[in-house]
């Protein structure tokens, strides 16, 4: 469930258009018929594998659609004639950075290499079997949930949702600015650095911009940043006002922080590699008082779940 710390600000019309940096690419949905027509069976048939979790879809307000990306890599796997699915994946960390989980994999000292982009790559590149594992922290409004949506795409995979932690994200702020941004409303007129499209961030800041009622068009953007600490330390610098960060980070540089959200951050895991060493050294060490301790010293992280599966493939 998604978790307002503040108030955004005052709620004016709704937004329809994306911020004009970078603006990003509609996920397009099939419908049951247009989906019945690609795979050459009757209507019927979609909603039985539907039910059955069988091909990836979504439920929005009654209706039945299904993500075309997802489908079209749904159809990959099936395909017959290759060891492309029974071949071990590479022993890689995708998804979305996190301070902790960054920090967790070098401690555990489990040999797993890291490849941090954004929380759609991850996906994107899991489902290509390119790593073991992705961090993800993917909101669906639909649903008022948190990256199960996402993963479903995966129903009927060996492959397994485990919680890491909950996170405080809000306003990351100039010293000097403090006191004169104070939601969301406030960004009027000022320069914020926002993260690329397809990271879980900048979809997550699109949603509340456009529930709280403020225009982007009235938001000057600098130049995206990919990675949590890199739009940090635009702040740091002073090129920009604010991004929409963790307070982590902020309290790392002691910097302004307006929280507006507490957010799950999971990992998705194949679960062959689960039951290998490396991954299983990285679980255990998540069950260890050195990893609670060091979460304790990061602001704004609660790890009491970490490590629990949230949702099995």
């Amino acid at each position: 469930m998604i978790r307002c710390l503040a108030e955004p600000g005052p709620v004016g019309h709704s937004c329809a258009d994306m911020l004009k940096s970078g603006p990003t690419t509609p996920e397009r949905y099939l419908t049951v018929p247009e989906l019945a027509e690609l795979l050459r069976i009757k209507e019927r048939k979609v909603y039985d594998l539907a039910s059955t979790g069988a091909v990836p879809c979504s439920k929005v307000t009654g209706k039945l659609l299904f993500p075309e990306q997802a489908v079209h890599r749904w159809l990959s796997r099936g395909q017959t004639g290759s060891d492309r699915n029974t071949a071990p994946r590479p022993l890689v960390f995708l998804g979305s950075h996190d301070p902790l989980l960054d920090w967790a994999l070098r401690q555990s000292e489990c040999g797993v290499a890291t490849y941090f982009d954004s929380s759609q790559d991850g996906l994107n590149r899991f489902a290509d079997r390119e790593g073991v594992a992705a961090g993800l922290h993917m909101f669906d409004p639909a649903s008022d949930t948190w990256n199960i949506p996402a993963v479903e795409q995966f129903s009927g995979d060996p492959v397994v949702l485990l919680a890491f932690a909950k996170r405080r994200r809000g306003l990351v702020l100039r010293r000097n600015l403090s006191g004169q941004i104070k939601g969301l409303a406030d960004l009027t007129g000022r320069t914020v650095t926002p993260r690329q499209a397809g990271a879980g961030t900048r979809i997550l800041f699109d949603h509340l911009l456009a529930k709280a009622g403020v225009s982007p068009d009235g938001i000057k953007l600098a130049p995206v940043a990919r990675s949590e600490a890199d739009a940090v330390l635009e702040i740091v610098a002073e090129d920009s006002d604010a991004t929409f960060g963790l307070e982590v980070l902020a309290h790392r540089y002691k910097l302004g922080f307006i929280p507006l959200i507490e957010e799950r951050f999971d990992l998705l895991v194949s679960r062959r590699a689960y039951f290998e060493p490396p991954m299983q050294r990285f679980v255990r060490f998540l069950g260890t008082p050195a990893f609670a301790d060091h979460a304790a010293g990061m602001a704004g992280y609660d790890v009491a779940d970490a490590g629990t599966v949230r949702w099995n493939g």
